[in-house]
């Protein structure tokens, strides 16, 4: 008897079974069904944003609404953009935004596909994500955000609309 692994077995009965316009089932899932199970292809990745520019974006995301939003318009792939200040102290724009107070950047930047984390959450006063994910993850509330900032200091920068978080946070200590 003759052994054959899960992908061959898969491309072999798929490949009996026609769809409209002659492609097989895994054709139609995969692109080509002979060369989807028996070669595995490499993306192309687009090439990494440049080290200046995404240093530039997450230091005006500290304090600069319209530098942020052009630079955006001009590269949209910077809003997740990460920077190391070094000594792995990494940060992206929302994260500048959020342990400034920088609401609006924030808010712009999430609604261009940031992703949220706690730290923004607790300076946007969103006082249910904060209490999710320390429930999930309890020791979150002592791990630092970029700069070795405190999860509590981000919601104090959020001013009133985080006055609950930083209550719930002040109880918490």
């Amino acid at each position: 008897m003759t052994r054959i692994n899960r992908r061959e077995l898969l491309r072999q009965a798929a490949g009996g079974i026609a769809l409209a316009g002659g492609a097989s089932l895994l054709g139609c899932a995969h692109g080509n069904a002979t060369e989807s199970a028996t070669t595995t292809t490499k993306r192309e990745r687009p090439p990494a944003l440049g080290s200046d520019l995404v240093r530039e974006f997450v230091s005006v995301s500290h304090r600069d609404l319209p530098a942020v939003t052009q630079m955006l318009e001009t590269e949209p792939k910077l809003v997740n953009a990460t920077w190391d200040w070094g000594g792995g102290d990494f940060e992206t724009g929302l994260g500048a935004a959020a342990h400034t107070g920088g609401r609006e950047i924030a808010l712009l930047l999430l609604d261009r596909g940031a992703r949220l984390d706690i730290f923004a959450a607790a300076m946007l006063g969103r006082l249910e994500v904060v209490q999710a994910a320390l429930a999930a993850f309890p020791e979150a509330l002592h791990t630092p955000g970029p700069h070795g900032i405190p999860l509590i200091v981000h919601a104090r920068v959020g001013g009133e609309p985080a006055a609950d978080v930083l209550a719930f946070l002040t109880d918490l200590t």
